[in-house]
């Protein structure tokens, strides 16, 4: 079966994938690839295609999702079907630019924890028994990443090219999914992924704010599945 290459949000790492993960091992090749090592979305996307299988299948969940559609841009011919979470294909408006570069301050100053549970964590979860489990592993999974990589992303993420276009040629399966309650990424820009793409299934999971995979893992990896056995 065709790999299938996971790519996680902003200052995250395969963890936010752990219940995919757990649930696809021994039934598919899976492959988590780190996506803070350079500060903008080309050299990201260049660096993921330099190790990548000639043909894989990319889950991408907000800023991976972002960085997927960049791998899109420069290797269509490499992917054989994508998924797109609670993510956006936008260039980044002036008023979120305009946040970045106080952020990437602190973050220098020692600030990241700070940056994570004031301005990034309450906009990440909807209301659930789990919520505190899960902002618990954000926060731990930002921590091991450090003030490097956040600055790294922030600046991918600051001067990103929009993608629209790279979605209307994209024939091949696609997966656009998205937690009702996400705040960051609403249902509305993914209702505009699934009317670009000309071959897509949009899932919106009840119950989950930006983290599906980890706030309904069931349901996004059922989703998941019948978008892997879609022909």
């Amino acid at each position: 079966m065709t790999p299938l290459l996971l790519l996680p949000g902003m200052m995250c790492d395969a963890r936010q994938f752990q219940p995919q993960i757990d649930a696809l091992s021994g039934r598919i090749p899976l492959i988590s690839a780190p996506i803070g090592n350079h500060d903008t979305m080309q050299a990201l996307a260049s660096e993921i295609l330099n190790y990548a299988p000639p043909l894989f299948a990319m889950a991408g969940l907000s800023m991976g999702g972002i960085l997927a559609m960049e791998v899109l841009r420069q290797a269509p011919d490499r992917v054989d079907r994508i998924a797109l979470l609670d993510t956006n294909p936008l260039a980044e408006l002036p008023e979120v630019r305009a946040r970045r570069a106080p952020q990437i301050e602190a973050a220098k100053n020692g600030e990241l924890r700070r940056i994570m549970r004031d301005e990034m964590k309450p906009n990440y979860l909807a209301d659930g028994p789990n919520m505190g489990a899960i902002l618990d592993l954000c926060m731990a999974m930002a921590t091991d990443l450090g003030a490097d990589v956040f600055i790294n992303q922030s600046l991918a993420l600051r001067d990103r090219p929009d993608q629209c276009e790279t979605l209307r040629r994209f024939e091949r399966p696609t997966l656009v999914l998205c937690g009702r309650e996400d705040k960051l990424c609403p249902i509305e820009r993914h209702q505009m992924m699934h009317d670009l793409l000309p071959n897509s299934h949009l899932q919106v999971v009840d119950g989950a704010g930006h983290l599906p995979t980890l706030e309904q893992p069931e349901i996004t990896t059922a989703a998941l599945l019948r978008w892997l056995e879609d022909t």
